[in-house]
């Protein structure tokens, strides 16, 4: 049975309002395809069946047997030419609605000739959102964090640890051989393990080039397809070129939380972990519902540090965003959580200040001295961040 995603349906139907065309992005077992089928009067095809590619030589032909329908044309890259179809729907078939999945954001296949520059819209569809996993009957926040948010990782009743391989497997043999050139695959397997073991650290090429025994601009390549492919999401600093701020070196997250806990070798998780974790699934939500990559970090050579930074393009403000598991809000804590915002907001003064945390039920503001901190919960730190 089909589970049916409100949130990301509704998003899907809002974009056909503005777009014939949808390009839904995501990695591999995301479920891309699941989202799609569950859609009401959908037509599936499946681009990796030699049938359906052969039903799809001839673009005008199929399109005109498709007039007002809706279309799901999954893993679309294994056409030879998936560009031409995609743009003659959008030109001169509007009434045809068509969501063409991938896992790769579009303009990075050399297949696509075009990437359908305002001819489309684009949704990301990343690992489950809290919202998700309510759908899929297991609220356990640790779960979550230990089995990461692939669908039919979560559900699995243990650890999955044979389907983590199995996935990289499928990852290298589907989207990276078919999309991109990379010749060395060990080199780049170890490179991606590595980093997903360092999830949420500060990134710096050389220290990645020897152990996997390439060059540091390879290294720079690989880290461009995984940041492609939705595999790590690279925030970079937040500054204004003041001598005392950390201005070059980004910081890189693993898409998904179960993966990272697997490369770091967990069977279990650790109380010490939870912190780690908590941020991975923030930004995961920020990237989720608010579709977008608009993110930074902040800290300056003293190491005062905010984790995610955002610009509300609206009134040119600066939000500031501190990731907390669990939190109180008794003075000595609102003391210790105001000292990097305070830091902070000596340089960037007009912006809200965030704790965002798993055990907040309703939001609360608190004053520490001339500063305002918001306490809140992932829900309804999206609420205000959407304003």
């Amino acid at each position: 049975m089909l589970i049916k995603r409100i949130f990301w349906q509704k998003m899907i139907q809002q974009a056909w309002t503005e777009r014939s065309v949808i390009w839904l992005m995501g990695v591999r077992r995301v479920g891309k395809t699941s989202l799609c089928q569950s859609i009401e009067n959908i037509e599936y095809f499946d681009c990796e069946s030699p049938k359906t590619r052969q039903l799809l030589v001839d673009p005008e032909v199929f399109l005109e047997n498709h007039q007002n329908k809706y279309v799901a044309l999954d893993e679309i890259h294994r056409l030879d030419n998936p560009s031409e179809l995609l743009k003659l729907a959008a030109d001169h078939y509007p009434n045809i609605k068509i969501i063409a999945t991938g896992s790769s954001t579009l303009g990075a296949s050399a297949k696509f000739k075009d990437t359908l520059t305002g001819r489309k819209i684009e949704i990301w569809l990343p690992p489950m959102l809290f919202q998700d996993m309510k759908l899929f009957g297991n609220t356990d926040i640790r779960h979550r964090f230990l089995f990461g948010g692939l669908p039919s990782f979560f559900v699995a009743k243990d650890l999955p640890e044979k389907y983590f391989q199995e996935w990289v497997d499928a990852f290298w043999a589907k989207d990276i051989q078919d999309i991109f050139s990379i010749g060395k695959r060990a080199a780049f397997q170890k490179f991606t393990e590595l980093l997903l073991a360092n999830s949420g650290g500060l990134f710096e090429a050389s220290r990645y080039a020897i152990p996997c025994e390439v060059t540091r601009p390879t290294i720079s390549n690989y880290l461009n397809v995984l940041e492609e492919t939705f595999v790590v999401h690279i925030i970079r600093p937040f500054s204004t070129h003041k001598p005392t701020e950390i201005v070059m070196a980004p910081k890189v997250y693993g898409f998904d939380t179960g993966f990272v806990c697997h490369a770091k070798g967990r069977g279990e998780l650790r109380a010490e972990d939870t912190g780690s974790m908590w941020e991975h699934c923030v930004l995961n939500e920020i990237n989720g519902q608010l579709q977008t990559r608009a993110i930074n970090y902040w800290r300056d050579k003293s190491g005062h540090e905010i984790d995610f930074v955002m610009v509300n393009k609206k009134n040119n403000s600066i939000n500031a965003i501190e990731c907390k598991f669990l939190t109180q809000q008794d003075d000595s804590t609102l003391a210790s959580l105001a000292k990097n915002f305070e830091f902070f907001r000596q340089n960037y003064k007009n912006g809200e200040n965030f704790v965002v945390a798993n055990n907040i039920d309703i939001s609360i503001k608190r004053r520490y001295k001339d500063l305002v901190i918001t306490f809140v919960n992932p829900q309804d730190l999206i609420k205000e961040l959407s304003k």
